[in-house]
């Protein structure tokens, strides 16, 4: 007897469909499993066995050998365990040896108890699954919502091997997973930037930011507001688009970051890890190449604190990603790519003591420590970060003002319209946020009058911006005209983008 049936494994964020064979010949019971397969997988004999026995279905005594198609592509993981539980049950006639499983995907891993326990990576598999044709997935009921999240397949969620072949058989049907509209127009709860008192030049720079997607360092004393404006600054991004939910659900779930019961995500990660972390962490990395902070930042933000305080190798792995929008991860067990499109915030003191430029306490750090303090962070990097704002002590009448500030919901909008604004020169393909613009798109969209040409030019001379560096001036110049919907990018957009480089002015 030969039953088939599908499943599905994962490749980084990439999931592939796999065919299930089972052959059950009437000789010495005994089972294999073939089609390179990993550990995981080979284990999967003891999990079937004891998931049949202890769901009240004896195990067939068959010569049974279960072959994993491609043969050709390593299996990992333990998401096939319920498909092979399928086929040897359809080998076995449990279910019943003339139902077509052609049009059918199981995915699940099983306990010794018959309960099928959640997976990693639901929604690429899912995904994989649609693309070949299936029209019918079976999945642990912690993913259900997120396997329907994906149009043109329905969704079955199995809490348990019986209920599964009860709805195989026909005397218990399941109803299919109905999944609910995702709201991605809601405003994020939490922190605002009303809670925010004074730093009006470094709210402007972030809502700068915002709007065109542009990285961010800032600078200044301790207790000054950098973190309390970095945690705010989701508040403020426009809502995630369907494309972006997808994108982040994915890289989320092969990660094991969806909770149980999770759909698709809907408002922008915020990622900060600590100065501790090793450039793995960061970019990817492991036997099987894993996402890192930076993808799972992707369409959000990534804050590091204190950056000079990062290993010189971490910050300048961030180098290539940054550039690129992507990090790609070799190992010997294969080649991934993570997205990696996220607003970089970093923040960090101006010298060791952390008081230079405190007009309450005396830095006591020499020009020379100042000067090695900041080499820390190397001057490419610093190319790839658009904005650099000082954030300064802030006086007592500022700090005793009982008023709430403008409310994030406020610059949203702003953000919002700015977008909307920079869209329109998009006529034929998908917006890209200033901040991601190529060279060639660059030279197209980011046109200077003649009055901001003399500035950008005066720019260059004093400041020694590299070609890099004048790019990215002029992005956020075109992001300062989209706030002011202004065709022209004037002398003004250009000398306020030239006060978003405080370095540049006053430190390097």
């Amino acid at each position: 007897m030969l039953s088939i049936t599908y499943s599905a494994g994962l490749t980084g964020l990439d999931g592939f469909v796999v065919t299930v064979e089972c052959s059950g010949q009437r000789n010495l019971p005994e089972m294999n499993i073939v089609g390179l397969a990993d550990m995981a997988v080979r284990e999967a004999k003891e999990r079937i066995r004891a998931a049949s026995v202890n769901s009240g279905f004896p195990f067939p005594e068959l010569d049974l050998i279960l072959n994993l198609a491609p043969a050709d592509r390593r299996k990992e993981g333990s998401s096939l365990d319920l498909a092979m539980l399928t086929a040897i049950f359809q080998c076995a006639g449990i279910i019943s040896p003339s139902m077509d499983l052609k049009d059918k995907c199981f995915l699940g891993e099983l306990s010794l108890s018959g309960k099928v326990c959640p997976l990693r990576g639901v929604l690429s598999m899912t995904l994989a699954a649609r693309e070949v044709g299936i029209k019918e997935l079976y999945v642990p009921a912690e993913n259900a919502q997120e396997a329907a999240a994906v149009p043109g397949i329905t969704v079955y969620a199995i809490p348990t091997v019986g209920v599964l072949v009860d709805h195989l058989k026909g005397t218990e049907p399941l109803e299919p997973v109905k999944t609910a509209v995702p709201d991605f127009e809601s405003f994020p709860s939490g922190d605002d930037f009303s809670d925010v008192k004074g730093q009006l030049k470094v709210k402007r720079a972030l809502e700068i930011a915002a709007a065109g997607a542009h990285n961010v360092l800032l600078i200044g004393p301790p207790g000054t507001g950098k973190s309390m404006l970095a945690k705010r600054f989701p508040t403020i991004l426009p809502p995630l688009t369907f494309k972006e939910s997808v994108e982040i659900t994915k890289i989320h779930s092969v990660a094991g970051e969806l909770t149980d019961g999770t759909g698709l995500v809907t408002v922008r990660p915020f990622r900060a890890p600590h100065h501790t972390m090793s450039a793995p962490s960061l970019v990817g990395g492991g036997r099987i190449p894993m996402p890192g902070e930076l993808a799972l930042s992707h369409n959000g933000v990534l804050f590091l604190d204190e950056l000079p305080e990062f290993p010189r190798p971490v910050m300048e792995s961030l180098r290539q990603p940054l550039e690129d929008g992507v990090v790609t991860i070799t190992r010997a067990a294969g080649r991934c790519t993570f997205p990696s499109r996220s607003i970089l915030i970093t923040a960090m003191n101006p010298c060791p003591c952390g008081n230079y430029g405190n007009s309450r306490q005396p830095c006591n750090c020499t020009a020379e420590m100042r000067r090695k303090y900041l080499s820390k962070i190397s001057g490419p990097l610093l190319d790839r970060i658009d904005i650099h704002v000082t954030v300064p002590t802030l006086s007592f009448e500022e700090l005793s003002v009982t008023e709430p500030g403008e409310p994030s919901a406020a610059i949203r909008e702003r953000v919002i319209e700015a977008r909307a604004f920079a869209a329109r020169r998009f006529t034929d393909r998908e917006p890209i946020p200033n901040g991601a613009l190529s060279p060639a798109e660059t030279r197209d969209t980011c046109v200077l009058d003649e009055a901001g040409r003399g500035v950008m030019k005066m720019a260059i001379e004093k400041l020694g911006l590299s070609a890099r560096g004048y790019d990215r001036l002029l992005r956020v110049a075109r992001t300062i005209a989209d706030l002011a919907k202004s065709e022209a990018i004037t002398a003004a957009h250009v000398a306020e983008a030239i006060q978003m480089r405080s370095l540049d002015r006053e430190y390097w």
